[in-house]
């Protein structure tokens, strides 16, 4: 089992510090949310939260992934850095596989990119994107980061995008893990079949079984079983060294973890030392006890 840290919506000075100090108490990973703007009106729920609830966003500071996650790297040495999830489908292909390659490169090969699709209808809006068929945009878009992360020649003629003959230089020298989100139907076949991994956003305890349990009848349907295939999963089980041990049995990979309850309204007023104080206990307690 690796561990990932987490924590989102603070205050933009707090990440570089947590980043040192979750890599010196053994976390394997630090995750990074992402978010593009807060829409004054929307009809849309937001799926992780029990009541749809969506208004604990607004003033919360989301740094973009691809400025901060080279800040982090730059004062650590092995930590990687998961991005969950970001909004790919109201982004062109081509400007996030140069993105991510970049961060993969200053990095040291330590991005791990969750990709999703927006659940608001606002963020394709203000992006001048359809937010129809946005499936089908979100499997192309992996299609195209896929072949320009390789840095040989690639060209795309799909149905949403068509990309002549090009290339992007630096690349990562290792293959860079793309993680889907989202616990639909059409999110877990993507995750399943064209995925390095599937990354849970939380949400309804009860439901998270079900949905490692569909990842796996998936990807025995496509023929991936032996493929190496990373969970990422938020659950209360990972908070005990016996809840550790029915996740690895799940066949869960990675435990997100954090240590407040980030959808509350307001600012996150809780001091940097106290976060420290927790995400050392947590690896003390539960990381140490489970190696």
């Amino acid at each position: 089992m690796r561990f990932t840290y987490a924590e989102a919506m603070t205050d933009p000075a707090h990440y570089l510090p947590l980043a040192r100090a979750a890599e010196a108490a053994g976390y394997d990973g630090f995750l990074v949310p992402d978010s593009i703007c807060y829409p004054a009106a929307s009809d849309a729920t937001y799926p992780y939260t029990p009541d749809g609830d969506r208004t604990f966003i607004e003033d919360k500071p989301f740094l973009e992934p691809f400025s901060v996650i080279p800040a982090m790297g730059a004062v650590t040495e092995r930590i990687r850095f998961v991005v969950s999830v970001l909004k790919l489908t109201v982004r062109h292909p081509v400007l996030v596989a140069k993105q991510a390659a970049s961060t993969a490169v200053l990095t040291g090969n330590r991005l791990t990119l969750g990709i999703g699709t927006s659940p608001w209808p606002e963020d394709y809006e203000v992006c001048d994107v359809p937010f129809e068929r946005r499936g089908k945009r979100a499997d192309e878009s992996i299609a195209v980061m896929r072949g320009l992360l390789t840095g040989d020649w690639f060209e795309h003629h799909g149905e949403i995008y068509d990309v002549p003959l090009i290339k992007q230089c630096p690349v990562p020298t290792q293959p860079m893990p793309i993680l889907v989100g989202g616990h639909a139907e059409p999110a877990l076949r993507r995750a399943a079949l064209v995925g390095d991994g599937w990354i849970h956003g939380g949400g309804d305890p009860e439901e998270l079984p079900r949905l490692i349990d569909r990842l796996h009848e998936l990807r025995a349907q496509a023929g991936r079983t032996s493929d190496p295939f990373e969970i990422h999963v938020i659950s209360m089980d990972a908070y005990s060294p016996e809840g550790i041990r029915r996740l690895e049995e799940a066949g869960v990979t990675d435990a997100i973890v954090g240590f407040r309850w980030a959808y509350q309204r307001g600012p996150d007023l809780e001091p940097l030392q106290d976060k420290i104080d927790n995400l050392n206990h947590y690896a003390e307690t539960v990381i140490a006890a489970t190696r």
